[in-house]
């Protein structure tokens, strides 16, 4: 199938063959039939994604300070490497489309395959041949309103958001600035609510169409002030919808000026916002800004995971936006056919974008595309990139993932390693496998793992999916019998655990990636250690992750104990050469609940050999700090290590090694690999995994129950 893509990292765009989606649990295939070119946004993007890296640099400063903070920690090259890699992430555009149901998630009530539907959002609702869309961001489309109306359901919810927060009353008298896409609807919207309009734009054509769809008045930007003075008999509007898309301050200083006092004025335009304070104070303004398309945004336990806010408590939110827009446009209330100034076939696509770029001298507001295509999705499921020849003397990769770890660190690392193969990539969407998958040499892509999973050419999986995955793949890995390199952590709960242990059968290599221990300085620590009886203090900056972020749900990352102490634990037991035997966690007891309380950890590990490891890890630290350290005692010797970039001994005398750039191991965790699957031995023995795994389990049982807890009972 195809989508339209752009490259981030060069402005090109293009429509490009992709995989079709795989229909998740809580959502549904939509094969679309119209996407909407919302004139504005997309404009924004592309022409953001055609500037200049200076020029990215000079808009954002904000993201330039970051990355000299992590050149300080990491190394200029290594931080680099990242950079670049992230910009060169393709981005899906579109975000408002109509379509036919395919395929419906397990979970999914109330639609059926073969319905219209109207769906939305950035990332699901994209101008593709196919969409995966969650269910709280589509809704059915009512009889009597086609395609093509319904096409412009988010762009109206924007906009029915925007008269939402402006809060109208019957007879009220309210400025739109800005006639666009957005700002021609919220004139529609306010007459349906029983308002008085006045627009105002740059444009004669838009100023004209607004009193055509119901403005009572129209003006040119620079007579707003005469005419909203006229307008309100001199009173002030009652409120000021922006609508404009400007850099400028202008729209924030004329909405003061036309206010009446204790007016209201709603954002809901990109404009400047440099608040002229004196205007607002002396009227008592109210600033409003409108949240997209309504309660739901941004929150992925709506959005992604489908979990609705109560009908009570909630009574619009961003879905039930959508209905009430397809709704007024079923009484014919709301019309956004007479917005649409173009339409082309999907194939045409690039046409469009000629148009907002303005190598086409037209004047556009509302634009659509049309998809023509009846698609047999078992057709769809991999895209061959090559026909390159694959040797079974070599580690044959199937990729399950591609997220930006995996991108900006592994793919570049392992690609450093002689012997390995990238045959099979699989990501959940088809712009990720389309964008890494051609630029790493793999021979097909795909968003089926079974299809990895299935090919007799892959003799290795590595899985770099979210952590609820894992456990999932590397048991249908060791089934396949296929060797397994899984990013850390091997699973999120101790049942996954033991099934995983029951199912090794020792024939197949699984690796997790605990890269730490492959790291040259901490190599060199353990061969100045030695077996010896020791004692480690590993210190850990981590920095504060919202409670937002996924690794921090329980059902999907498992939390930072579980997906990221893992590698400290593993570090000290190679360093050890011992299991962990029994450990005691405490954690900080504070009031602010923004940081969980076990982010901010101190853990304590006796060892079978009589070794103590204590792991003290902190969320709550300034990040200008270095985030690791370690220091390790043995028999007369003392070792400190600074964030794997010096590492100072100390025997009867000092010596130093420095290294310009962070190593953190993964080059050498990839030739452990490569080497364990072509000799049969493993690389980390999986008693040592179980033992660590099982470990960080026993690390929140001691935090719950307060107690030493044994790693084997």
């Amino acid at each position: 199938m195809k989508q339209l893509i752009q490259s981030f990292k060069t402005g090109e765009l293009g429509l490009f063959d992709v995989p079709s989606p795989i229909c998740q649990e809580n959502g549904a295939l939509v094969q679309t039939t119209v996407s909407l070119v919302s004139a504005g946004t997309e404009k924004m993007l592309v022409d953001f994604a055609k500037k200049s890296m200076l020029a990215k640099a000079k808009d954002r400063p904000d993201l330039v300070k970051q990355v000299i903070d992590k050149m300080k920690k990491e190394g200029v090259k290594n931080t680099l490497e990242k950079v670049f890699t992230k910009l060169d992430t393709p981005i899906p555009l579109g975000y408002s489309c109509a379509g036919k149901v395919l395929e419906i998630g397990s979970k999914l009530d109330g639609i059926n395959i073969g319905d219209r539907v109207a769906c939305g959002g950035a990332g699901y609702a994209n101008h593709s041949e196919i969409n995966y869309v969650p269910k709280n961001l589509m809704v059915k489309i009512p009889e009597g309103v086609d395609d093509i109306d319904a096409s412009f359901v988010t762009v109206g919810a924007i906009a029915l958001q925007g008269v939402r927060q402006t809060e109208p009353k019957l007879g009220e008298k309210v400025a739109v600035i800005g006639l666009g896409l957005l700002g021609q609807l919220t004139v529609q919207l306010l007459k349906a609510n029983g308002c008085k309009v006045i627009g105002s734009d740059v444009d004669l054509d838009k100023m004209k169409l607004a009193l055509e769809l119901g403005a009572d008045e129209t003006c040119h930007a620079s007579e707003l002030i005469k005419k909203a003075n006229e307008f309100s008999n001199g009173y002030g509007v009652d409120a000021v919808i922006i609508a404009a898309s400007t850099m400028s301050n202008q729209p924030v200083i004329d909405a003061a000026e036309i206010s009446r006092m204790r007016g209201r004025v709603i954002f809901l335009g990109m404009v400047g916002m440099d608040i002229p304070r004196n205007e607002y104070y002396k009227k008592e303004l109210d600033l409003r800004l409108s949240m997209a398309y309504g309660p739901g945004r941004y929150d992925p336990e709506y959005e992604e995971k489908g979990n609705d806010y109560p009908y009570d408590l909630v009574r619009f939110t961003e879905q039930r936006n959508f209905e009430t827009f397809l709704g007024l446009i079923q009484e014919g209330k709301v019309t956004p056919k007479k917005i649409l100034t173009h339409e082309f076939d999907f194939d045409d696509a690039m046409d469009a974008y000629d148009l907002l770029e303005g190598k086409v001298k037209e004047k556009y507001l509302g634009i659509t595309l049309n998809y023509k295509k009846e698609l047999n999705l078992d057709e769809h499921k991999n895209v061959k990139i090559s026909d390159k020849a694959i040797s079974s003397k070599n580690v044959n990769v199937g990729l399950i993932g591609a997220g930006n770890f995996t991108k900006s660190v592994i793919l570049p690392n392992l690609k450093k390693v002689d012997g390995y193969e990238l045959v099979g990539l699989c990501t959940a969407t088809g712009v990720s496998a389309q964008g890494n998958g051609e630029k790493n040499g793999f021979k097909y892509i795909t968003t089926d793992s079974n299809e990895i999973f299935s090919n007799d050419e892959i003799n290795t999986v590595f899985v770099t999916t979210r952590h609820n995955d894992h456990a999932n793949k590397v048991i249908h890995s060791i089934e396949s019998q296929k060797h397994c390199f899984v990013e850390k952590p091997l699973c999120i709960y101790e049942e996954e655990l033991e099934e995983i242990k029951s199912k090794y059968d020792g024939k197949t290599i699984v690796q997790v990636g605990f890269n730490r221990r492959f790291a040259p300085l901490i190599e060199n620590m353990k061969k100045i250690l030695g077996n010896n009886p020791m004692s480690i203090n590993y210190r850990v900056n981590a920095g504060f992750i919202p409670k937002d972020v996924w690794i921090q749900d329980k059902e999907i990352g498992g939390g930072r104990i579980i997906g990221e102490v893992c590698h400290f634990i593993d570090t000290c037991s190679y360093l050890t050469g011992s299991n962990v035997e029994s450990v005691f966690a405490t954690s900080i007891k504070k009031s602010d609940k923004s940081i969980p309380d076990e982010d901010n950890v101190s853990i304590v590990l006796n060892y079978k050999n009589g070794s103590t490891a204590t792991i003290t890890y902190f969320a709550y630290g300034d990040n200008s700090m270095p985030k690791e350290s370690i220091e390790a005692f043995a028999n007369g010797t003392s070792l400190s290590l600074n964030d794997f970039r010096e590492l100072i001994t100390y025997n009867g005398k000092t010596s130093k090694e420095r290294s310009s750039n962070q190593d953190k191991g993964f080059v050498n965790e990839f030739k452990a690999f490569e080497k364990a699957v072509k000799s049969g031995t493993s690389a980390i023995s999986f008693d040592s995994i179980y033992n660590t795994t099982k470990t960080t389990f026993k690390v929140l049982e001691s935090l719950r129950t307060k107690n030493l807890v044994s790693i084997d009972a």
